[in-house]
């Protein structure tokens, strides 16, 4: 039969592919939906408002980035300890920017920064202020040290005498200090960062424990591998006696601060999570190698940090990935190994570690 090409009959005849289109969907028996109820269960919102808090913590990462190369876990702790509102011990041999790394971030900070060098000849009036006699007004007035700022950074905090550690105790858990009767409230935030060198023993004096349980951290500050290195020569190299803090811009306030840290007090933390914390504090006090374990002080300590590594990653509630995260820089300064273990080259971060892996995770 010949194939007429007559307009008329050709608006009429649908498509030849859309037929067999159609005949063949008519047949095939319809794809089941993919099921969406479990990811919009797994969908959420968060229930206090943290991008404030995210683009601030990433503006710090990014100053103190111009200048430190790698170390991001010092960087996160330290970010981690102004949120949680509390102190940190940097630890590390000589020349891996400890002191820098501190100066690096009060400086991209909007706020009150003070540098205090600990040395043997160091008194508390030194640090913590005097009364001086007023020759016109015939009274004593008060004349506020060093430590009335925001961010305390003390440099060798181990070179200082006893005497003048014992001048910090209460300043760094009350945020006051009292002479001569009279008690002065420090402005907040308060932070004090503190570096030392666990190397070198002459001229030094170790750290007593109740100072110690005091800071939040202890962040342990490794070398860098070759490629880091290769990128600080480089960025020696470029800067040709510039000034390396030149280039850091401060973003965040006092205020700014102070709000992200009530932020981050309201973060959810389930009730069988605090059970895993406790847990975790406890085997720290039963366990066979270690001398001293942790006080409830450090129980603490851990849930304030899981909250600001929560926070810091864009959610308000805790998971056991952030209480892990903060066990070790939290207890490895608290808890002492036995005479024994220690003779055997076992360090409290082995220890913790075995402990974390030891506790069951809740479900």
């Amino acid at each position: 039969m010949e194939h007429t090409n007559d307009p008329e009959h050709e608006d009429l005849r649908p498509n030849a592919a859309e037929e067999q289109l159609e005949e063949t969907t008519s047949q095939t028996p319809e794809a089941p939906k993919p099921d969406t109820s479990e990811a919009s269960d797994l969908s959420f919102e968060n229930r206090i408002d943290l991008n404030e808090l995210s683009k601030g913590v990433a503006l710090i990462r990014n100053e103190i980035s111009k200048v430190i190369v790698g170390q991001k876990s010092m960087i996160d702790m330290l970010i981690a300890s102004i949120l949680a509102n509390g102190h940190s011990l940097i630890e590390g041999v000589p020349g891996v920017a400890k002191t820098v790394s501190a100066k690096l971030l009060a400086k991209s900070l909007d706020i009150g920064f003070s540098r205090i060098q600990f040395t043997p000849d160091l008194m508390p009036s030194d640090i913590l202020g005097t009364s001086v006699f007023n020759m016109k007004t015939t009274e004593f007035e008060f004349k506020e040290g060093p430590i009335f700022s925001n961010m305390i950074l003390i440099d060798e905090i181990n070179r200082a005498p006893a005497k003048t550690q014992a001048a910090l105790f209460e300043v760094m858990e009350e945020r006051q200090i009292t002479i001569d009767g009279s008690r002065y409230m420090l402005d907040l935030p308060f932070i004090v960062l503190a570096t030392q060198n666990p190397i070198e023993q002459e001229g030094t004096y170790r750290l007593p424990e109740a100072q110690l349980d005091r800071f939040l951290f202890k962040i342990d500050v490794d070398y860098p591998n070759v490629d880091e290195e290769v990128e600080i020569l480089n960025r020696e190299q470029h800067l040709r006696g510039s000034s390396k803090t030149a280039q850091i811009t401060a973003h965040l306030s006092k205020e700014q601060i102070n709000h992200f840290q009530d932020l981050v007090t309201q973060i959810k933390v389930e009730s069988h999570l605090i059970k895993y914390i406790a847990d975790m504090i406890v085997n720290t006090r039963n366990n066979p190698f270690l001398y001293l374990g942790a006080s409830p002080r450090a129980s603490i300590a851990i849930l304030k940090a899981s909250k600001a590594f929560a926070a810091m990653d864009g959610r308000d509630f805790v998971t056991p990935e952030d209480i892990k995260r903060s066990a070790v820089p939290v207890l490895q300064h608290r808890v002492i190994v036995t005479p024994e273990r220690e003779m055997e080259g076992v360090t409290t971060k082995q220890i913790i570690k075995q402990i974390i892996e030891a506790v069951e995770i809740p479900r």
